[in-house]
């Protein structure tokens, strides 16, 4: 702060010894110490504070910056998600038109029930029945369709046997007798 070399000090300490006198130098020295830690307290005391100040400015800079970015990348999802939303509305309005257009088209007998038709093998095999291909699926199969065999209006439904598979294929599991309590034997 104040350039002084020891040679000043010691003819300042000199000069108050002679004009202050040595009874009362201590006490004033003393004084003197405590008012230059105060001042050098006072003095750090700003330093910190301007310091501070500086630091708040820069973190208020830096907080502006990033809300400006925040705002910026807003922006720029919003551009983007509208900019999206337009092809997706023409592509459902699109498909909502195709899907008008198929229901419009379609006789309520196809629409309603699945054709199937039956094969036959030359084994010993009983026919099995094939559902169409889906729509998902693009195979070409030139199947007859079948007529189903008419039903007896009178006789009750009995469940379809289910086709024996041979023997090579599936084993069946012997059956267990069962005892009259209910539990396996």
């Amino acid at each position: 702060m104040f350039d002084v070399s020891l040679t000043e000090l010691m003819v300042i300490g000199v000069v108050a010894l002679i004009v202050i006198g040595p009874e009362r130098l201590p006490k004033v020295a003393r004084t003197v110490g405590h008012l230059l830690g105060r001042a050098q307290r006072y003095v750090n005391d700003v330093k910190s504070d301007i310091q501070r100040e500086i630091e708040l400015d820069e973190l208020r800079k830096f907080k502006t910056e990033m809300e400006d970015a925040a705002q910026g990348v807003q922006q720029s999802l919003n551009e983007t998600g509208a900019s999206l939303q337009e092809p997706v509305q023409q592509f459902r309005a699109e498909l909502d038109e195709v899907a008008r257009e198929a229901s419009g088209k379609a006789t309520p007998a196809v629409a309603q029930a699945p054709v199937t038709a039956q094969v036959a093998d030359a084994s010993d095999e009983p026919a099995r029945t094939i559902a169409p291909p889906s729509q998902n699926h693009n195979l070409d199969l030139d199947l007859p369709a079948a007529e189903p065999a008419p039903r007896p209006a009178a006789a009750p439904q009995q469940p379809a046997p289910a086709p024996s598979a041979p023997a090579a294929d599936v084993a069946a599991p012997a059956a267990k007798p069962v005892s009259p309590s209910g539990t396996p034997s």
